[in-house]
């Protein structure tokens, strides 16, 4: 038997079990998050007798007699001072973090109630956060500590001057911040059944027989699920139904993540134990680890297409001409490896049976329509019988836009006619999900002898792995890209996208463009060598202007401020007396290349408010707060009359998926639209007379397809552009950051600053750090050895941020969250190039005080 106190209150307890999974699970303490399960990503900190430990790693029997402590029992005063100062400084994005850092911020204050900047890194060190760069983290510390030391007192938060161009509080952050939002994990139903999922022991295998006599018979089993038991179509995908639900008896496994059974208990602990009974009997194969290996001739074919998923070229000019005319020509290979998200909330989703033969999904994904597509097919249900609802989402960065248990969870609600929640441990997180593709690119780039760039020739190679995922729109994000901000005349672009039986390569903040720029942005340098002159001069010399034609034929427009962005960096990068580097990006805004592309918003005036419907994913961007922002701005009500709907198939139109840096300007562009048509009504009305009534705005970016005949085609309605800056100090540590952005406008300049800082940290980690080891197939990382950076490790930031775009598209916002982790890898490898004059052509970077 066990007696602690938790948050004032004694429990006694007759069984030892983990405390992390008897606060959630049986007091349904939500508040600590279960990120990592290893004690390494500090979600679930909580304070025992006023000391900073990690729930995962306590259990009952290390806590009993102590004082237990949780966000939840803060006091008013505590939890007043943390919402208020983590949403003033900025600090909240997708949120799942957030309450560890405020113990861990407790723990700081307690001990020094006017803490360092140093002090306060030092103390969340031990909390990993993946979207902001802990810089405004640490902001709200040293604003929450001013609050209880009564320096200053929180002001409100309802303003009525809040439009374009405020940094108001996002509209989420408090309830992240004192863990009262809800994740799907936090989600707790009766009878509700928990669903575990036996994957394939070998990446390459004939599954010969599988039995699950035994795990049908366990105790507290309600379902035991296997490919037969499928009532619609067995196989899914994005671009390509390739990847199956469930494999099948007879067929071969393609990765180590394949799904083979689908159980539901009454239990996690039931669930995981009755997977231990099945047995599955394999034909173990050869594993294909390479594209090399699969392009090769007499390859298996991994799927009955072969091997080869996609091939993406892109010829304007005469290349092979050029090249032997250009005075100068740089041509090098470079090596990129997988890397997994290592977004802070694992996967879960929770079904639950409808009365009317459906089922209703609560998922945290980037695309409750695309959730809706995929379960729909495999369940063989029309629409109107899948409703999807998005609860808060703790990060995507692309990693969650395919299915990975959505479908699963929905299958075993309809089969036990009970709520099924299944959550993935960060292991088996790791294990599924698709990763960053591995590149393998071949760059040639030239010029004349003034540094005038004359050719590109590329040739590109991507690792999609087992499925195809967007592994071809990834593909030709690298080939439409890998020529940079810069105008090049003659370009000879071939990349193929290759079916390997790695883990799936798909979506990754930057979509292709991230490996292309390390690559390109290398050669920029090397050539400005050659010529003579410097970094910043030979990417101003060749940088694209407003009209422009970029390598793709599109004219550039009036917004293109890519040489503002050089002007704003280039005192920083000639004065710096060590090692400074540099590198420029552009990235699209918008799917774009012919595809459909829409954003969609309804304004529904409920209540006496103006509630926004759209399907638009927040995971972590804060598109509630824009949406709320331009509302603001369209028709001067104030916040408090404003309010944004979560995503649900049943009541918000299909916006499109959270991608491609898109929901800004076309969701954004949706709600002006909408809101305008408000404002009109509202001089003849009261919002109050207004009650009931709806007004829709649509957004639709027209562009052309790849390949289009067109002289200038418009392959993206919009391109962002950016230069960063990276100094070295004399050890060869990174010492500062300076980012320059174009992003058309800042409808929140603390929110477009977030995603910089949150940017610069995912790709420093790119650059110096991240590496996605395989071992047949299989990854022999953990979650704390990803070499994520933490908060000690990141340098001082500094984010400039240019408005040049007339277009009223959503008022002239571009997109930010994808190029914010773009230049800075390249620029990272540009500053330890000048400091020791060591080529580097593979990442992660070797011989740097970062790895060896």
């Amino acid at each position: 038997m066990f007696n602690l106190e938790i948050n004032g209150t004694v429990y006694t307890v007759q069984e030892d079990m983990n405390l992390m999974d008897y606060l959630r699970d049986q007091l349904h303490m939500t508040s600590l998050k279960n990120g990592c399960g290893e004690g390494v990503c500090g979600a679930c900190s909580l304070l025992v007798d006023g000391k900073k430990l990690r729930a995962c790693t306590l259990t009952l029997a290390k806590v009993s007699g102590k004082k237990v402590l949780t966000v939840e029992g803060l006091s008013e005063r505590e939890k007043e001072a943390y919402a208020w100062a983590f949403a003033e400084a900025g600090a909240v994005q997708c949120g799942f973090c957030i309450p560890g850092m405020v113990i861990s911020a407790k723990a700081v204050i307690d001990k020094s109630p006017n803490p360092t900047a140093q002090e306060i890194k030092e103390g969340i060190r031990g909390n990993i956060c993946r979207c902001t760069g802990y810089v405004k983290i640490e902001q709200g510390i040293m604003l929450a500590a001013k609050v209880l030391r009564g320096e200053i007192q929180p002001k409100s938060t309802l303003q009525h001057g809040a439009g374009i161009g405020s940094s108001i509080q996002r509209v989420d952050a408090r309830e992240k911040v004192l863990g009262t939002g809800q994740y799907v994990d936090d989600m707790y139903l009766d009878q509700m059944l928990h669903a575990a999922v036996l994957r394939s022991r070998y990446a390459r295998a004939i599954v010969k027989s599988i039995d699950v006599s035994a795990a049908r018979a366990y105790p507290g089993v309600e379902a035991v699920m296997t490919a037969e038991d499928i009532p619609g179509e067995r196989d899914h995908g994005h671009i390509f139904h390739d990847w199956p639900t469930l494999v099948s008896v007879g067929t071969e496994t393609r990765y180590v993540g394949d799904a083979i059974v689908l159980v539901a208990a009454q239990t996690k602990k039931q669930a995981r134990e009755a997977l231990a009974l099945i047995e599955v009997e394999y034909e173990e194969l050869e594993p294909i680890l390479s594209p090399t290996q699969a392009l090769a001739n007499q390859a298996p074919s991994i799927h009955p297409k072969g091997n080869l998923l996609s091939t993406t070229k892109i010829n304007r000019g005469n290349a092979q001409e050029e090249l032997a005319k250009s005075a100068h020509v740089v041509s090098h290979r470079y090596s990129t490896p997988p890397t997994e998200h290592a977004f802070m909330e694992p996967e879960s989703a929770l079904a639950i049976p409808g009365e009317d033969g459906g089922v209703i999904v609560y998922v945290g994904d980037q695309s409750v329509y695309d959730d809706q597509h995929g379960i729909m097919g495999i369940l063989g249900l029309p629409a109107e019988k899948v409703r999807v609802i998005s609860k808060l989402v703790g990060g995507g960065f692309g990693g969650k836009e395919d299915l990975t248990v959505q479908h699963h969870a929905a299958l075993l609600a309809m089969k036990t006619q009970k709520p099924v929640k299944l959550t993935l441990s960060r292991k088996e997180s790791i294990l599924v999900h698709p990763k960053r593709h591995a590149m393998e690119l071949d760059i040639t780039t030239g010029c004349d002898a003034e540094g005038k760039l004359t050719v590109m020739v590329a040739h590109i190679v991507a690792d999609t792995g087992a499925y195809a995922s967007l592994g071809t729109a990834v593909l030709q994000r690298a080939c439409t890209h890998v020529s940079g901000p810069y105008q090049i005349p003659n370009v000879d672009i071939t990349g193929l996208c290759v079916y390997t039986n790695n883990p799936p390569g798909g979506a990754f903040r930057g979509f292709g463009v991230t490996q292309a720029a390390f690559a390109s942005e290398t050669n920029m340098d090397l050539l400005a060598e050659k010529v003579g002159i410097s970094p910043w001069e030979i990417r101003y010399l060749n940088a694209l202007e407003p009209g422009m034609v970029n390598s793709t034929g599109q004219i550039t427009d009036e917004g293109t401020a890519i040489k503002e962005t050089l002007i704003a960096v280039r005192e920083v990068y000639e004065s710096h007396p060590f090692a400074a580097g540099i590198a420029c990006a552009m990235k699209n805004t918008g799917i774009g290349v012919g595809l459909a592309d829409t954003g969609r918003v309804k304004l529904k005036i409920l209540n006496g408010k103006a509630v926004v419907f759209t399907s638009a994913a927040c995971i972590g961007q804060g598109f509630a707060t824009i949406a709320t922002q331009i509302v603001n701005e369209a028709t001067g009500l104030p916040l408090e009359s404003i309010e944004v709907n979560a995503p649900d198939t049943f009541l918000t139109p299909d916006s499109g998926t959270t991608t491609a840096s898109r929901q800004t300007l076309f969701s954004g562009e949706a709600v002006r639209q909408a809101a305008l048509k408000l404002q009109q009504a509202l001089h003849e009305s009261s919002l109050e007379r207004l009650e009931g009534r709806e007004f829709k705005g649509e957004y639709i970016g027209s562009t052309d397809p790849m390949n289009s005949d067109k002289l200038n085609p418009i392959s993206h309605v919009a391109y962002s552009y950016a230069t960063n800056v990276v100094l070295l100090n004399e050890q060869g540590k990174l010492e500062k950051v300076v980012a320059a952005h174009d992003v058309g406008r800042a409808i929140n300049p603390k929110a477009v600053e977030g995603q910089i800082e949150g940017g610069i940290a995912m790709g420093l980690g790119y650059a110096l750090r991240e590496d996605f080891p395989l071992e047949k197939g299989r990854p022999t990382i953990k979650f704390g050895t990803l070499g994520l950076f933490r908060s000690t490790e990141m340098p001082e930031i500094e984010s400039i941020i240019i408005e040049k775009n007339s277009s009223p598209l959503a008022y002239g916002a571009k997109g930010v969250g994808e190029i914010a982790s773009i230049p800075i890898t390249p620029a990272v490898n540009s500053a330890y190039y000048k400091y020791d004059g060591k080529l580097r052509c593979v990442l992660p970077l070797r011989e740097t005080p970062y790895k060896k």
